[in-house]
């Protein structure tokens, strides 16, 4: 059978404007979950339903197709189903769908595996997502009313400690996996019905209990980075031109060039040396004089013609894998080194090419802070790595 994994995405949040494509630690929030998907190979194909552009261009970015859902399904009263009955009324291929929520970041391909055997192998006809919580509930008493509030889940006198109580199941809107004649009947539950209980630190559904800040750090502590494991970065490549200075050439009377940096880019440099990361500095154009008058005492290669090859030489050179390799590239000449480093990133004002084969969007433009930003990103991945030794 068919199993498609689909994804709704609307343009419309009243919370968020554009919130599916709002950039999370670095990466579209829609771009998590695609990932997860993908690399989960459990999918025959991978749709996202959208009715906006942009979105419908990060989706294919991922790797996912799109499907363009009409408007009577897009409005702040329509449901899930009637988007999901939609895209089957367009895909008979389809018999069954994975509908995944864009606001779970935290979703891992391991979790959409064990569900596929669930619905394909063990013959569920629905399969949904829940976490357990160890909350004790208590009866609302509305304003007005003479009564006092009851338990629901416990006994006031003999409070159950938390290692002694298993806690309850609630659905966390992470994913409702369901078969096409179930959803043609108006049900994403029912039938031979299964859940799949997710871990409490992947459960992080932005649209109900969470804030951004909050996510981007539970993200970067227990989100899914891809299928080779993250290693220690120990050298920075970075685009002089447009990523350390903002791009702009002054020049003067006398026919002398001047250009602008930003001072926090500079102590992000210091603190990579003093982490142990070597930082290296890489232009199209001879920008000698600018980088003597900045004196950052970093290893700098100027008028370069093909930037990928200086950067498998120093690679080859330092003795790296490409997974301890960092690149922070902004134009077009960046591409091929922003796809071939482990990791990869680019000012908010980058062109469009090089945002597309970056891995991390910064929220600084060049010249503005995105050096130091991103060196803050490589610190907070640096303590994933970490983390993972230790366990």
């Amino acid at each position: 059978p068919h199993l498609a994994a689909l994804v709704l995405a609307r343009g419309g949040s009243k919370g968020i404007p554009l919130k599916n494509i709002k950039l999370l630690a670095g990466v579209p929030l829609i771009g998590w979950v695609l990932r997860a998907a993908i690399d989960a190979g459990v999918f025959h194909s991978i749709w996202v339903s959208t009715d906006h552009d942009e979105i419908e261009k990060v989706a294919k970015q991922f790797g996912a197709q799109v499907h363009r859902r009409s408007p009577e399904v897009s409005q702040d009263s329509s449901t899930s189903l009637e988007a999901i009955t939609e895209f089957l009324n367009h895909h008979q291929e389809v018999d069954i769908v994975g509908n995944i929520q864009a606001t779970s970041p935290c979703l891992h391909p391991s979790d959409l595996i064990k569900v596929a055997d669930l619905i394909q192998k063990e013959g569920f006809d629905s399969v949904f997502s829940v976490v357990r919580r160890h909350q004790f509930r208590w009866s609302e008493v509305k304003k007005g009313e003479n009564k006092m509030t009851e338990p629901q889940n416990l006994n006031p006198a003999k409070r159950y400690r938390r290692q002694d109580w298993p806690g309850e199941l609630y659905e966390n809107g992470s994913f409702y996996f369901a078969k096409r004649h179930l959803i043609e009947k108006g049900y994403l539950q029912g039938g031979k019905m299964a859940y799949y209980e997710m871990r409490a630190e992947h459960s992080v559904d932005i649209d109900i209990d969470i804030d951004w800040p909050i996510a981007e750090q539970r993200v970067l502590s227990f989100g899914y980075f891809g299928k080779e494991p993250l290693k220690e970065v120990k050298l920075l490549v970075c685009s002089i031109d447009g990523c350390l200075t903002n791009g702009r050439i002054y020049v003067t009377e006398d026919h002398k060039e001047m250009v602008s940096y930003d001072y926090r880019d500079i102590v992000g440099i210091d603190l990579l040396k003093k982490r142990g990361i070597q930082v290296r500095l890489i232009s199209d154009r001879d920008c000698s004089k600018t980088l003597s008058a900045i004196q950052l005492g970093c290893v700098a290669k100027v008028n370069v013609t093909n930037k990928l090859q200086v950067l498998k030489d120093w690679q080859e050179d330092m003795d790296l894998s490409w997974k301890e390799v960092a690149y922070l590239g902004n134009e077009e000449s960046d591409v091929e080194c922003l796809k071939q480093a482990g990791m990869s990133g680019v000012p908010a004002d980058a062109c469009a090419p090089a945002q597309k084969a970056a891995g991390y969007i910064c929220k600084s433009r060049g010249g503005c802070g995105a050096v130091r930003e991103f060196a803050e990103h490589i610190f907070l991945l640096l303590e994933k790595v970490n983390s993972a030794r230790k366990q």
